[in-house]
Formats: C-alpha cells, sequence, structure tokens
C-alpha cells in the first residue's frame, strides 16, 4: 500500500492531523482507515516564484461515488465525468485570471482509471505482502490523486485560493486538509464548502 504522507515533498507534515487521525485509528479495527475518511480529501499546495504545485488525493467515494472498478455504463460514465473535471483545474481551483497561471503539467492517478498498468504490476506484490487481509483493503478502498504544475505570469496576484469549485464540483467532498507553502510560510488548515477561501 502506498504510504502517501511518506511521499509529501513537504519538510513539515500536520502534526496535529497526523496525531487526530491516530487516535481515529484506534476506534478502528484496521490502522489505515485513518488516512482514507470519506468525505474528507487532501491538498497540498506551494507556491515558490511562478511556480504553483497543487496535488489534491481523495477516496473515489467523494468524486464518483462508488470505489470499486467501474464495469456498468453508468459507472464508466461517472469516471469519466470525474476525470474530465479533474483535467480542467483552472477551473476547479478558481485560480485567479489576473495571476496568468497556466498548466505546465497535470498527471491523474487512480486504480479507477485503469491506465497505470505499472501500478498494477506493483499491486501483485503488495498481495503478497498483505496476504492477511491487506489485499481486501487495497481494493475496497480506492484513491483519485491529481497532481498539477502551473506557471503563473503573475504570481502576486495569487493572494487566496478557493476551493469552493471543487466541493460545488464534487458535493460528496464535505471538507479538506490542506497543507499551504506560500511567500509568508507554512500553513496546515482545513477547508469546508462553507468557508473555502485560502490565503496565500
Amino acid at each position: 500500500m502506498r504510504r502517501l504522507l511518506l511521499a509529501l515533498p513537504f519538510a513539515l507534515l500536520p502534526l496535529a492531523i497526523a496525531h487526530a487521525a491516530d487516535e481515529h485509528d484506534h476506534d478502528h479495527e484496521h490502522g489505515s482507515l485513518g488516512a482514507h475518511e470519506h468525505g474528507v480529501g487532501r491538498l497540498n499546495a506551494a507556491l515558490d516564484g511562478q511556480t504553483l504545485e497543487l496535488e489534491l488525493e481523495s477516496p473515489a467515494m467523494n468524486l464518483v461515488g462508488f470505489e470499486h472498478a467501474a464495469a456498468s455504463d453508468a459507472d464508466k460514465a461517472k469516471v469519466v465525468a470525474a476525470r474530465t473535471k479533474l483535467e480542467n483545474p483552472l477551473a476547479l481551483f478558481s485560480l485567479p485570471a489576473a495571476a496568468g497561471c497556466k498548466v505546465t503539467s497535470q498527471e491523474l492517478e487512480s486504480p479507477l482509471f485503469g491506465d497505470k498498468p505499472a501500478a498494477d504490476e506493483h499491486d501483485d506484490d503488495d498481495h503478497d505482502e498483505d496476504a492477511k487481509g491487506g489485499e481486501a483493503h487495497h481494493h475496497d478502498h480506492s484513491e483519485i490523486h491529481a497532481h498539477y504544475q502551473f506557471s503563473c505570469a503573475a504570481p502576486g496576484a495569487l493572494k487566496t485560493l478557493d476551493l469552493a469549485n471543487v466541493f460545488n464540483t464534487f458535493p460528496a467532498t464535505q471538507k479538506i486538509q490542506v497543507q499551504l507553502i506560500g511567500p509568508s510560510g507554512q500553513q496546515g488548515t482545513e477547508v469546508t464548502a462553507k468557508a473555502a477561501a485560502l490565503n496565500f
């Protein structure tokens, strides 16, 4: 299983959130559930010079309404619709036009997209290691991971990051845990549909 927190390119992790997740874990039989909570997404945002990097991780349930492999036409259509929305990050993240941000790279990953054969091979290795029941967990909890990089001509205009469109587009998302690194330093916070804006 990928340990997402260990892969984050940030020096400081949200220790309070991690600690709360640890306590949350003890309430469940399976120790990994704290990091995969339906209705809760995670966003890492970093602004360095003219480069803005956004990394969104979410249980598939929040974005498509299910976590199993899409078999029916209706399920496949939901996956395609969610992917199409994720492929338009300028609209999704409401970046101010004055900042002049352009997408320089984007990468979408999920078992539901079925376009990462290398990951499938890696999954087989995981099954050997997790023979004691981890396999079921691995399949029950599909994540969608979106990574974007932007080049912004006027980064000074990026005073806020408004996630209202994320909540509007994916209404099953109730809150997003955010790690934000910008000119004024690093902050960890949690946003909801009613209070969806962050200040850089």
